[in-house]
Protein backbone atom coordinates (compact mmCIF):
# COMPACT_ATOMS: atom_id res chain seq x y z
CA UNK A 1 0.00 0.00 0.00
CA UNK A 2 1.40 3.31 -1.00
CA UNK A 3 0.07 6.60 0.34
CA UNK A 4 1.18 9.22 2.86
CA UNK A 5 -1.50 8.14 5.34
CA UNK A 6 -0.59 4.42 5.23
CA UNK A 7 2.38 2.94 7.04
CA UNK A 8 3.45 -0.66 7.40
CA UNK A 9 3.83 -1.74 11.04
CA UNK A 10 6.55 -4.19 11.98
CA UNK A 11 7.85 -4.96 15.44
CA UNK A 12 10.74 -6.74 17.07
CA UNK A 13 8.85 -6.81 20.37
CA UNK A 14 7.17 -9.84 21.92
CA UNK A 15 3.97 -10.33 23.90
CA UNK A 16 5.94 -10.02 27.15
CA UNK A 17 6.76 -6.41 26.19
CA UNK A 18 3.08 -5.45 26.26
CA UNK A 19 2.02 -4.28 29.74
CA UNK A 20 -1.75 -4.79 29.99
CA UNK A 21 -4.31 -5.74 32.60
CA UNK A 22 -5.39 -9.40 32.36
CA UNK A 23 -8.91 -8.65 31.06
CA UNK A 24 -7.51 -6.50 28.24
CA UNK A 25 -4.89 -9.08 27.40
CA UNK A 26 -7.72 -11.61 27.15
CA UNK A 27 -9.32 -9.45 24.45
CA UNK A 28 -6.11 -9.61 22.44
CA UNK A 29 -5.97 -13.39 22.91
CA UNK A 30 -9.49 -13.63 21.41
CA UNK A 31 -8.35 -11.65 18.35
CA UNK A 32 -5.24 -13.83 18.06
CA UNK A 33 -7.39 -16.96 18.28
CA UNK A 34 -9.68 -15.66 15.55
CA UNK A 35 -6.62 -14.96 13.36
CA UNK A 36 -5.49 -18.55 13.88
CA UNK A 37 -8.81 -20.32 13.38
CA UNK A 38 -11.46 -17.84 12.17
CA UNK A 39 -11.26 -18.90 8.55
CA UNK A 40 -11.69 -22.55 9.54
CA UNK A 41 -14.69 -21.71 11.72
CA UNK A 42 -16.47 -19.71 9.07
CA UNK A 43 -15.66 -21.88 6.04
CA UNK A 44 -15.23 -25.46 7.25
CA UNK A 45 -17.92 -25.35 9.91
CA UNK A 46 -20.51 -23.66 7.69
CA UNK A 47 -20.85 -20.58 9.88
CA UNK A 48 -20.32 -18.17 6.99
CA UNK A 49 -24.10 -17.93 6.55
CA UNK A 50 -24.63 -17.11 10.21
CA UNK A 51 -21.82 -14.68 11.08
CA UNK A 52 -20.19 -11.82 9.23
CA UNK A 53 -16.71 -12.44 7.93
CA UNK A 54 -13.72 -10.95 9.68
CA UNK A 55 -13.12 -9.58 13.12
CA UNK A 56 -13.60 -5.99 14.25
CA UNK A 57 -11.96 -4.52 17.34
CA UNK A 58 -11.86 -1.08 18.92
CA UNK A 59 -8.71 -0.14 20.83
CA UNK A 60 -9.24 2.77 23.24
CA UNK A 61 -6.66 4.62 25.28
CA UNK A 62 -4.42 7.61 25.56
CA UNK A 63 -1.39 8.05 23.37
CA UNK A 64 1.48 5.87 24.56
CA UNK A 65 -0.65 2.99 25.85
CA UNK A 66 0.73 0.64 23.18
CA UNK A 67 -2.31 0.20 20.94
CA UNK A 68 -0.11 0.23 17.83
CA UNK A 69 2.29 -2.28 19.38
CA UNK A 70 -0.61 -4.62 20.12
CA UNK A 71 -1.74 -4.46 16.48
CA UNK A 72 1.82 -5.15 15.36
CA UNK A 73 2.10 -8.15 17.66
CA UNK A 74 -1.17 -9.59 16.39
CA UNK A 75 0.06 -9.29 12.81
CA UNK A 76 3.48 -10.72 13.68
CA UNK A 77 1.88 -13.68 15.45
CA UNK A 78 -0.37 -14.41 12.45
CA UNK A 79 2.28 -13.74 9.82
CA UNK A 80 0.21 -10.91 8.30
CA UNK A 81 1.21 -7.52 6.99
CA UNK A 82 -0.18 -4.80 9.26
CA UNK A 83 -1.06 -1.41 7.82
CA UNK A 84 -1.63 1.66 9.96
CA UNK A 85 -4.07 4.06 8.30
CA UNK A 86 -4.06 7.54 9.80
CA UNK A 87 -7.67 8.63 9.35
CA UNK A 88 -6.87 12.24 10.24
CA UNK A 89 -4.63 12.41 7.15
CA UNK A 90 -6.95 10.36 4.92
CA UNK A 91 -9.94 12.70 5.11
CA UNK A 92 -10.40 14.83 2.03
CA UNK A 93 -12.34 18.03 1.58
CA UNK A 94 -13.38 16.85 -1.89
CA UNK A 95 -16.67 14.97 -2.06
CA UNK A 96 -16.18 11.28 -2.74
CA UNK A 97 -12.37 11.34 -2.41
CA UNK A 98 -12.30 9.86 1.12
CA UNK A 99 -14.52 6.97 0.00
CA UNK A 100 -12.29 6.33 -3.06
CA UNK A 101 -9.20 6.15 -0.84
CA UNK A 102 -10.94 3.81 1.60
CA UNK A 103 -12.16 1.59 -1.25
CA UNK A 104 -8.58 1.24 -2.53
CA UNK A 105 -7.31 0.38 0.94
CA UNK A 106 -9.92 -2.31 1.56
CA UNK A 107 -9.65 -3.79 -1.94
CA UNK A 108 -5.88 -4.12 -1.68
CA UNK A 109 -6.03 -5.42 1.89
CA UNK A 110 -8.50 -8.15 0.86
CA UNK A 111 -6.17 -9.23 -1.94
CA UNK A 112 -3.12 -9.34 0.36
CA UNK A 113 -4.99 -10.61 3.44
CA UNK A 114 -3.69 -7.81 5.64
CA UNK A 115 -4.54 -6.64 9.14
CA UNK A 116 -5.83 -3.04 9.02
CA UNK A 117 -5.19 -0.67 11.92
CA UNK A 118 -7.16 2.59 11.63
CA UNK A 119 -5.52 5.14 13.89
CA UNK A 120 -6.91 8.50 15.01
CA UNK A 121 -10.47 7.26 14.55
CA UNK A 122 -11.85 10.28 16.37
CA UNK A 123 -11.08 12.26 13.19
CA UNK A 124 -13.96 10.49 11.47
CA UNK A 125 -15.97 8.55 14.02
CA UNK A 126 -17.28 11.27 16.29
CA UNK A 127 -20.92 11.24 17.19
CA UNK A 128 -23.00 11.60 14.06
CA UNK A 129 -24.71 14.95 13.79
CA UNK A 130 -28.16 16.06 12.82
CA UNK A 131 -28.14 16.96 9.17
CA UNK A 132 -28.31 20.74 8.93
CA UNK A 133 -26.51 21.19 5.63
CA UNK A 134 -24.75 19.30 2.81
CA UNK A 135 -21.51 19.17 4.82
CA UNK A 136 -23.21 17.30 7.69
CA UNK A 137 -24.86 14.89 5.27
CA UNK A 138 -21.52 14.21 3.57
CA UNK A 139 -19.69 13.69 6.89
CA UNK A 140 -22.33 11.17 7.97
CA UNK A 141 -21.99 9.39 4.61
CA UNK A 142 -18.22 9.02 5.12
CA UNK A 143 -18.79 7.47 8.53
CA UNK A 144 -21.45 5.11 7.19
CA UNK A 145 -19.25 4.09 4.27
CA UNK A 146 -16.29 3.20 6.47
CA UNK A 147 -18.50 1.33 8.94
CA UNK A 148 -19.95 -0.74 6.12
CA UNK A 149 -16.53 -1.56 4.66
CA UNK A 150 -15.20 -2.54 8.09
CA UNK A 151 -18.20 -4.79 8.67
CA UNK A 152 -17.75 -6.51 5.30
CA UNK A 153 -13.96 -6.87 5.56
CA UNK A 154 -13.10 -10.59 5.85
CA UNK A 155 -9.87 -9.95 7.76
CA UNK A 156 -9.12 -8.18 11.01
CA UNK A 157 -9.86 -4.47 11.20
CA UNK A 158 -8.77 -2.61 14.32
CA UNK A 159 -9.85 0.95 14.97
CA UNK A 160 -7.98 3.00 17.58
CA UNK A 161 -9.15 6.09 19.41
CA UNK A 162 -7.87 8.33 22.18
CA UNK A 163 -11.39 9.53 22.99
CA UNK A 164 -13.84 6.64 23.39
CA UNK A 165 -16.49 8.96 24.84
CA UNK A 166 -16.64 10.86 21.53
CA UNK A 167 -17.38 7.73 19.50
CA UNK A 168 -20.93 7.16 18.31
CA UNK A 169 -22.67 4.32 20.23
CA UNK A 170 -23.95 2.73 17.02
CA UNK A 171 -20.36 2.50 15.89
CA UNK A 172 -19.15 0.83 19.10
CA UNK A 173 -21.87 -1.87 18.87
CA UNK A 174 -20.39 -3.11 15.58
CA UNK A 175 -17.21 -4.42 17.22
CA UNK A 176 -16.67 -7.90 18.61
CA UNK A 177 -14.06 -6.54 21.01
CA UNK A 178 -13.57 -3.19 22.72
CA UNK A 179 -10.24 -3.12 24.52
CA UNK A 180 -9.31 -0.29 26.87
CA UNK A 181 -5.59 0.33 27.05
CA UNK A 182 -4.61 2.05 30.28
CA UNK A 183 -1.26 3.55 31.08
CA UNK A 184 1.09 0.80 32.24
CA UNK A 185 1.58 0.65 36.00
CA UNK A 186 5.03 0.67 37.57
CA UNK A 187 5.02 -3.07 38.26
Amino acid sequence: MNAAFIKSIETDHNWSDLALEQENLQGLVEIRDWLRSGETLTNDRGLSKKIKPGYRALFCGEAGTRKTLAAGLLGKDAGLDVYRIDLSMLLSKYIGETEKQLARIFDEAETKKSLLFFDEADALFGKRTDVKDAHDRYANQEISYLLQRIEDYPGVAIVATNMKNNIDDAFIRRFQAVIDFGMPKAE
